[in-house]
């Protein structure tokens, strides 16, 4: 039997959850498994109806008004005026491929080069982060000669036939491409080790040389900087620079997957892998980047990208068409103009401490780690065993969603709630949540 998916079936609806459900809702569901494909999955036993959105904030069909602590598809902010004006002003004017000169496209990739280190200077689009990601593997193959790409345990970087296969998260009923091979996450609540980076270093080596023993040659490490899906292991600033070391030894290139933890989210820095000071060879970014609209890119080192390009011709119907760019455009100057880099950190800080002192309350809280407005909060049985809490994690995600207060969990466990709230979340959003959290931990046991 197939393990199920941590990202997709942890906090999900089932048909057995369907009689506990308000008549209205539980039509919807029917509807739904009836119209659509059995692969989608709705979050909470009882499904939320939303209708509307608002900054941090969203309202059901009832409504009743809810603290978005979760999507940063809408980063700056639900809805954000600046956003939809400039795709309003944009389709009314153009909308076409990138095969046409446009100056928008042009003036973007700009403005996003600015943001990156100056040895990454070409940029690409596409729609998802699984594109983003899909043309990255195939540039990482083209430059090294190889096929092997390395990934933590419960990585997760898309849905296409490439990005799945290198996508554990998926569970098993995904198999894993032949060619990849994966790597424990630098998770130093559950890692004993002095020095995480050099035993991260050491994980990616073991691998790049099990690979070379079934005569698979290596091309790249694909990584989510601050691994996401294996539970929001932000570490020390800095610790990725060995795992790059050992990547450029074996002739690969390092893949930065920015779709979660780019543009401004870490507060630190406006990319998850700049915490680290590293120059990677290939950058890859969507969700946040158009704030709803569907918009990705993948910039690289003009030299890697070459030995791609140079070679195959890429074309994305919808990929840089103007209005997604206009879109990404506008969320670039929000960035900018509300300092949100500045307010991601600020105003993560004090959650971190807030959170912090909620766990010091609780036994069955074990860590609480983040970068700005990225917080893992870890739930175990009790601190000295550090035994994963699956089980508490997925009712306290239940007890929040009647308060609504909207979440996720994430790690190979199930047991991290995932905080990660737009942009737009103020320091007075700060006690509904940390209130919210410590009523349901007090009320499951």
């Amino acid at each position: 039997m197939a393990t199920r998916s941590t990202i997709m079936d942890t906090n999900s609806f089932r048909a057995e959850h369907a009689a506990a459900l308000d008549e209205q809702t539980r039509t919807l569901t029917e509807k739904r498994a009836r119209l659509l494909g059995d692969s989608y999955r709705l979050f909470y036993r009882n499904p939320v109806h939303l209708v509307r959105g608002e900054q941090q904030y969203l309202w059901d069909a009832q409504g009743n008004k809810y603290l978005d602590v979760y999507n940063n598809v809408a980063s700056i902010g639900h809805c954000h005026p600046a956003v939809i004006e400039a795709v309003q002003q944009q389709m009314s004017q153009l909308n076409t491929h990138t095969r046409y000169l446009h100056e928008r496209i042009l003036d973007y990739t700009e403005s996003l080069l600015k943001y990156v280190p100056g040895e990454v200077s070409k940029a690409m689009y596409m729609c998802t982060g699984s594109e983003a990601n899909d043309l990255a593997i195939r540039v990482a193959r083209a430059w090294s000669g190889g096929t092997g790409i390395i990934v933590t345990r419960e990585a997760y970087h898309g849905t296409s036939e490439l990005t799945s296969g290198a996508s554990p998260a998926l569970g098993s009923g995904q198999p894993l491409a032949a060619t990849t091979r994966l790597v424990p996450a630098p998770d130093r609540y559950r890692v004993d080790t002095p020095d995480i980076g050099t035993w991260f270093a050491a994980q990616i080596q073991e691998q790049i040389d099990d690979m070379s023993a079934h005569g698979i040659k290596f091309a790249g490490l694909l990584v989510d900087s601050i691994f996401s899906s294996d539970g929001v292991l932000p570490g020390p600033a800095g610790y990725l620079k060995p795992a790059l070391d050992v990547v450029h030894r074996n002739g690969g290139i390092f893949i930065a997957d920015e779709v979660q933890p780019g543009f401004a989210r870490t507060g630190e820095s406006f990319w998850g892998f700049a915490r680290h000071n590293i120059v990677p060879d290939v950058i890859t970014m969507g969700k946040p980047m158009g704030n709803g609209i569907p918009v990705s890119a993948m910039l690289a080192k003009p030299e890697v990208l070459a030995a791609f390009s140079d070679t195959i011709p890429y074309f994305n119907t919808f990929g840089g068409n103007p209005v997604s760019v206009a879109a990404a455009q506008a969320v670039l100057k929000v960035i900018e103009d509300e300092k949100l880099q500045q307010h991601s950190l600020t105003v993560g800080t004090q959650l971190q401490k807030e959170l912090a002192a909620l766990a010091a309350q609780h036994d069955c809280v074990g860590d609480v780690r983040g970068a700005g407005l990225f917080i893992g909060f870890e739930l175990v049985t009790d601190k000295t065993s550090k035994n994963p809490d699956k089980q508490r994690a997925l009712d306290v995600i239940e007890r929040l969603r009647e308060d609504h207060v909207l979440t996720s969990v994430a790690g190979p466990h199930g047991n991290v709630l995932k905080l990660r709230p737009t942009l737009a979340f103020q320091a007075h959003d700060i006690d509904w949540l940390v209130g919210s959290l410590d009523k349901a931990l007090r009320a499951v046991r």
